[in-house]
């Protein structure tokens, strides 16, 4: 489809060379029948070098069972690294993600009976188990570190937030449940009126130093495949390299970190402070629905998805919006039918993220059968070889 200009071009325009001769297309050929999924907005499926494109592939039309491969941008060469792995949904998939420069994934599953968060160093293709009973979360593509929570459902004795170096295999607590408990007890007992709790869902900073998280008591059931699994409240901000709380709120949104390292992209283009929460609303861009924003990597764009009823389509398909930073101006780069895909009980969501070059950004649709991880490149990017 032809990009859709909201404003006009200006001189110091970060849109412009998204304006036209953007390139979108399926990352594995056309004739490929089964899923190829992006795990989240809070990760790059291309590789800090830009050679590879990580993604979890499935046969299964709910996307529950399947492997993580990687495929070469040039080449078009596929490798499995990861084999027989059952998922918790087709949304975020087996959580898989580029660590350590590139040099080793990481990602959790079932299998055996057994959740696990495990890794694969790309230079022998040897599978590490990291950690047992435990899921990850979200790290950096440039650090060693993984996040690691409790299942959600039933956690155990895993309440704590811990961080897991993935190149050594050590795991270090940096925050309990329980210091959560002291700062914020009464916003913690009116949620949870008691029920123990499990740091939830962390997300690194980019230089690994500060940390958001949501919390989540275990719900009604012990399976982890529906919406009664566990009770999610707010998000809390904490400074790992001070050893202090910065701020907490009632509203997890859909956030993630913007390059700077301080500030944290939300939905309804709202940035908000991380040292004490204060949100700034961008001016002049369009309300979105469903949305996922993260920001380029120079800062100067954010990306996101929404629904398209609210551009004048209907709420069964997706766009991709791309905004000016600064806020006034937007494009809507793509928009696609996105009510197929994998039959999960959580759908996969598109997610859209840039490159760590910032020309090109990654996205699942959700058309048909398959859930396919797409591709848009500005033209002045290298052509990748992986669709022929």
């Amino acid at each position: 489809m032809a990009t859709i200009t909201a404003h006009a071009e200006t001189k110091d325009d970060p849109l412009a060379s998204w304006r036209s001769g953007v390139k979108i297309r399926p990352v594995l050929p056309e004739t490929a029948e089964r899923h190829s999924i992006h795990s989240y907005f809070n990760t790059c499926p291309e590789s800090p070098d830009g050679t590879q494109v990580l993604f979890y592939s499935s046969t299964a039309l709910n996307g529950h069972t399947g492997e993580v491969h990687i495929i070469n941008r040039s080449t078009g060469e596929e490798k499995t690294l990861v084999t027989n792995i059952e998922t918790e949904d087709a949304h975020r998939a087996a959580c898989q993600q580029w660590l350590s420069h590139g040099k080793r994934i990481t990602f959790h599953g079932l299998r055996d009976g057994t959740w696990f968060v495990g890794a694969v160093d790309l230079d022998t293709g040897k599978e590490r188990i990291l950690a047992k009973n435990r899921l990850s979360s979200w790290g950096q593509p440039n650090g060693d570190l993984v996040p690691l929570y409790g299942q959600h459902w039933d956690p155990g004795e895993h309440t704590n937030l811990e961080l897991c170096n993935a190149a050594t295999g050590e795991i270090k607590t940096v925050l309990t449940a329980q210091a959560v408990k002291e700062k914020y007890t009464a916003w913690v007992d009116k949620a949870f009126a008691g029920k123990p709790f499990i740091i939830f869902f962390p997300v690194l900073s980019p230089k690994a130093d500060r940390v958001f998280f949501k919390l989540a008591a275990p719900g009604i059931t012990r399976d982890p495949r529906g919406t009664a699994a566990s009770q999610r409240l707010g998000l809390v901000c904490y400074s790992i390299a001070e050893n202090r709380f910065l701020y907490q709120s009632d509203r997890w949104g859909h956030p993630s970190w913007h390059p700077d390292g301080k500030t944290i992209v939300e939905t309804s283009f709202t940035l908000f402070d991380s040292d004490n929460g204060k949100g700034t609303r961008l001016p002049g861009l369009p309300a979105v629905s469903g949305d996922h924003p993260s920001a380029s990597p120079d800062g100067k764009l954010i990306v996101t998805d929404s629904t398209m009823d609210k551009f004048g389509g209907d709420a069964k398909s997706w766009g991709i919006v791309l905004a000016d930073a600064r806020g006034g101006n937007h494009i809507l780069l793509h928009s696609f039918k996105n009510d197929g895909g994998a039959r999960s009980w959580r759908r996969s969501h598109p997610h859209p993220v840039f490159s760590a070059d910032g020309k090109r950004i990654y996205f699942n649709v959700s058309d048909g059968t398959w859930t396919r991880l797409y591709v848009a490149e500005v033209s002045d990017g290298v052509a990748a070889a992986i669709t022929k």
